[in-house]
């Protein structure tokens, strides 16, 4: 099947069941004036709850919000009720091309082109549980699929977020994400693309970037263990092999995010200048300094470890999960303490798109308010997928991506996890 054959297939099998949760397949931007009005609205860079609220939106951008906006003649009114406005909420780690079950299976027996029809439909998912802008780790051995996924949501043929991609993985031979547990006869393909040394490295991206990718995603870390509290994980990439990385990327003005969970990988991995350190179990503390003064993010990704810990297959693998879950929340704390920088990211895919909004409500139990976890996630996370000024915040000019949510995040950040109204681009896709 060709890509646009491919496309246009996914535009007929990805509208969504609910007429009432999407305006159309092919949804067109209103040149009539919308106001939303709701009970709150979040102001994020301020910190605060502005009561009422009301957001003007005319075709993709927001020309007012506040308590109260001009109403002009004509304009479609949505009145929310008993909700709170806030800007559409961004997950820095998805991975569209995977679901629930076994990884390693789904990559080698489901072929790209029904992969890519999952994708599409965890891409709707998302959106409909009010995240509009993701970053997609990673396509688990689909290749440059994504860029179709990618490039069908910007044409408005399906739904879903605004995406930066970075298609396959970067790894090592015998890496975290290779074909290590099945027969070596057999041959299995990596679910990443090899790279042994700096010119493979430099070689893999300019291939990757010819394909579409947005950023490159790269596996610093694994396999980890965690062994009488003592956690390990053996890096793949050189601090100079990471610098090259981030130099050849940064040659086109784009960006390195690594799979990074402990040390010395991160080390090496903020020396380099990546983007930000996916996972993050460990930090040392030059790690930590480097990261402060560099502004380079954590990404936590709390919810799939609990996922893999309530879905165990053994209660020993079960109690393997909490005991890195409990880890890394302590280590969590430390890095509060630090003061770097977050982001929001739950890495879903591994477990049910749609469902990530539970990475807020761990991230404030293991220690955050929800105050700055909220502006993580919309202020931290804008700037990390490169929209900083366009979206994150509900402000004149910025695009009209705006959820609302029911009652008040900054009191209970659970709310997210409840959203009853999605508008992405000046676009209504559930109310």
């Amino acid at each position: 099947m060709n890509r646009r054959l491919l496309t246009v297939a996914l535009a007929t099998l990805c509208v969504s069941s609910s007429p009432a949760q999407t305006r159309s397949s092919t949804p067109e931007t209103s040149t009539t004036p919308i106001v939303l009005h709701a009970a709150r609205l979040l102001d994020i860079e301020a910190g605060r709850i502005v009561q009422p609220g009301e957001v003007l939106i005319e075709a993709e951008r927001i020309r007012e919000a506040g308590a109260s906006v001009t109403h002009p003649a004509g304009a479609q009114v949505l009145d929310l009720g008993d909700t709170t406005l806030m800007p559409g909420m961004i997950d820095a780690h998805v991975h569209l091309f995977l679901h629930p079950g076994a990884e390693d299976l789904q990559t080698v027996e489901e072929s790209v082109p029904q992969r890519t029809i999952l994708a599409t439909l965890a891409a709707r998912d998302d959106l409909m549980a009010g995240f509009t802008a993701e970053r997609d780790m990673g396509t688990e051995g689909a290749g440059s699929a994504d860029t179709a996924v990618r490039n069908a949501i910007n044409q408005g043929l399906i739904p879903g977020p605004r995406l930066r991609i970075s298609g396959n993985a970067i790894d090592i031979v015998g890496g975290h994400e290779d074909a290590n547990n099945f027969n070596p006869e057999q041959h299995v393909l990596s679910n990443a693309t090899y790279a042994n040394n700096t010119a493979d490295i430099v070689s893999a991206i300019r291939e990757q970037f010819k394909q579409g990718s947005d950023f490159v995603k790269m596996y610093e870390t694994g396999r980890d263990l965690l062994r009488d509290g003592q956690f390990s994980t053996p890096y793949q990439y050189s601090e100079q092999e990471l610098a090259a990385a981030v130099q050849e990327a940064g040659r086109v003005g784009k960006k390195v995010a690594v799979h990074a969970t402990g040390e010395p990988g991160t080390l090496y991995a903020v020396q380099a200048g990546v983007a930000s350190v996916d996972h993050a179990f460990q930090l040392s503390d030059q790690t930590m300094r480097l990261m402060r003064e560099k502004q380079i993010p954590a990404v936590p990704t709390f919810t799939i470890i609990e996922y893999f810990a309530d879905h165990a297959a053994t209660p020993a693998a079960a109690q393997r999960e909490r005991a890195m879950l409990d880890f890394h929340a302590q280590q969590f704390k430390k890095q509060l303490a630090s003061g770097i920088p977050f982001a929001m990211g739950s890495d879903v895919g591994p477990f049910p798109h749609g469902t990530q909004a539970r990475e807020f409500v761990l991230m404030v139990q293991y220690g955050m308010t929800p105050l700055a976890a909220l502006q993580a996630d919309l202020l931290n996370g804008a700037k990390l997928l490169g929209w900083e000024g366009q979206i994150g915040t509900l402000k004149p000019g910025y695009y009209a991506d705006v959820i609302a949510v029911a009652g008040n995040p900054l009191q209970d950040i659970s709310a997210t996890e409840h959203v009853s109204f999605v508008m992405k681009n000046g676009v209504v896709y559930r109310r």
